[in-house]
């Protein structure tokens, strides 16, 4: 198909369900959009997505002989690659496609106004179509790839994925900055809800990686410097003392997380105000001998400070004490908590254990603070509205994972995000909870949230999954929509530098003529470089200046009645 001819567009409009269509009236939506330049096609589609919707995309796209094609619907993040490649399928170049969104941007927002909200559309259907019509053909970019991996973290989930790459035939580097590997598994007697021993656990994991061929752990080593690109990374690392560099095409990252000492919380002490996590050692060690014990949930958590759920603690909480009673069925325990957390049927099935073996649980109020004594706890029960006095000889305070504070540099050096509270925050939560945006990069276990065990497991695996389908190519492409210096540009360029300091993905350098240069496997077309630009010399494609233009210039067009 010729696409240098005349712009023949196609607007598509999607009642998105009821989440456009309920609001506005989508068939006139789409009747309006057929009186814009250079738009010789409309309809509209309950779901454009579905089956159905892009059947019929791709049978306008060969009757009416179309060469552009614009989508009014939903979010491009989660949809836009499923329209290129439908019109990739009829021969059309999948970047002479243009996203518009009707429905975050107007219906969701505007829910109180439709007809504001009609109008809205209107106008940016308008813009989307001025824009397509500018649209050129673009190619991706072939980058190749070196098949090995790196995964950052010796913890579970760290183990986890680099065994799975490794049994997958792929060279994997495995470093740790502690002297042996296992992170916050070390310190665990059992796990729940099987009560298996951690240490048989680790065993099991340690006697496989040292098994496994073409599997190198670095221990006592910290990650220094990261360059290059999906496909071909070069990492510097401090190997106990001695300088090594790793060249692999994917990273895992899998650092975990550290469990918080409650300073000042409750008379916290080490001895016999103690954390789970320390009561975990004392398990192991067969030392605990108090007869009345008292645990507090939620301890430096769901506050002001840290607002979320920890995810592991309540669970943790009735192992151990399931753990205490069975050594002593004598044992008084009670278990303070706000709300408990025991997902899944093994977890109301453990909370129903811990209340036939005796364990009481009382909840209280964080507005009816809890008050600890030298040997007692003063606490107002919700359940009868008064304050009991609960003696203990051993207090347990159950305190959540947080984020470790080598997370800001290695992001950093990684070029991948921190949520508010300093975990990594992947691509999408729903659709890539195990990528980050930048490629070939990607992230498991308590590294982005206080996970279990078992998810870490879980976790390690879907991030070696994920790895292994970058691995598995000799070649990958990626997006074509990059920054670039024309060659009728590159007078204007007056070497200031301003781009090289503020790229986000350090995919500008000066090469050995000073001139500069951009590696399109780095850039992802964020458009920082073009804006500050004093010379206006970097373009960047699929977002050019003729084409932006067109659409503010729609936007202020005359009105169609």
């Amino acid at each position: 198909m010729d696409e240098e001819m005349e712009p023949r567009i196609g607007v598509f409009v999607c009642h998105c369900g009821s989440n456009i269509g309920g609001l506005i009236d989508c068939k006139k939506l789409a009747e309006k959009a057929r009186e814009f330049p250079n738009v010789v096609y409309t309809e509209d589609n309950l779901y454009t997505c579905s089956e159905t919707g892009l059947t019929n995309i791709k049978k306008a796209v060969e009757e009416h002989d179309l060469n552009r094609v614009v989508v009014c619907s939903c979010t491009p993040r989660t949809h836009e690659p499923l329209f290129r490649e439908t019109i990739r399928e009829v021969g059309l170049n999948p970047y002479l496609f243009q996203f518009v969104n009707i429905r975050e941007q107007c219906t969701w927002v505007h829910m109180k106004n439709p007809e504001a909200a009609f109008n809205k559309a209107i106008d940016l259907i308008r813009m989307g179509v001025s824009k397509a019509a500018k649209l050129e053909p673009l190619e991706d970019i072939l980058i190749e790839i070196h098949p090995s991996a790196l995964v950052i973290g010796g913890g579970i989930a760290g183990m986890a994925a680099a065994l799975s790459l490794n049994n997958q035939g792929y060279e994997t580097y495995l470093i740790e900055k502690e002297d042996e590997l296992g992170g916050l598994l070390t310190s665990l007697y059992k796990t729940f809800p099987k009560e298996v021993e951690a240490a048989t656990l680790l065993k099991d994991y340690k006697e496989k990686i040292q098994n496994a061929k073409n599997l190198t752990v670095y221990t006592k080593a910290v990650v220094e410097d990261i360059n290059g690109y999906i496909g071909n990374f070069t990492v510097s690392m401090n190997h106990d003392g001695t300088p090594r560099t790793v060249n692999v095409g994917a990273i895992i990252v899998a650092v975990g997380a550290v469990n918080l000492t409650p300073f000042n919380l409750f008379g916290y002490d080490g001895k016999i105000r103690i954390t789970q996590l320390e009561l975990e050692r004392f398990l192991k060690e067969g030392t605990v001998k108090a007869k009345n014990i008292v645990m507090i949930q939620c301890v430096g958590a769901r506050n002001e400070e840290r607002t979320y759920c920890s995810n592991v603690c309540c669970m943790s909480a009735l192992k151990n004490a399931l753990i205490l009673k069975e050594r002593n069925p004598d044992r008084n325990i009670i278990i303070l908590f706000r709300n408990l957390y025991t997902p899944g049927i093994e977890g109301e099935e453990y909370y129903r254990r811990a209340r036939e073996s005796g364990i009481l649980f009382i909840r209280y109020s964080p507005e009816k603070e809890l008050v600890v004594e030298e040997d007692h706890v003063d606490v107002f029960n919700e359940y009868i509205g008064e304050i009991m006095s609960i003696p203990y000889d051993l207090l347990v305070l159950s305190t959540p994972l947080i984020a470790s504070p080598q997370n800001k540099n290695l992001a950093q050096l990684l070029k991948v995000p921190l949520e508010e509270k300093n975990f990594f925050l992947e691509a999408h939560v729903k659709l890539r909870p195990n990528d980050f945006a930048t490629d070939g990069v990607y992230v498991c276990g308590s590294a982005k949230w206080p996970a279990t065990i078992a998810e870490a497991i879980s976790q390690g695996h879907a991030a070696a999954a994920r790895a292994a389908t970058v691995l598995s190519q000799e070649t990958i492409k990626v997006e074509g929509n990059t920054a670039f210096l024309p060659d009728w540009n590159k007078n204007l360029c007056v070497g200031c530098e301003i781009c090289v300091k503020i790229c986000p993905f350090n995919a500008i350098q000066k090469d050995e003529d000073a001139q500069i240069l951009i590696i399109e496997a780095l850039c992802k077309g964020c458009g920082t470089c073009a804006a500050s630009c004093p010379q206006k010399a970097i373009v960047i494609k699929h977002f050019t200046n003729d084409q932006i233009l067109s659409e503010i210039h729609a936007l202020g067009g005359p009105e169609i009645t």
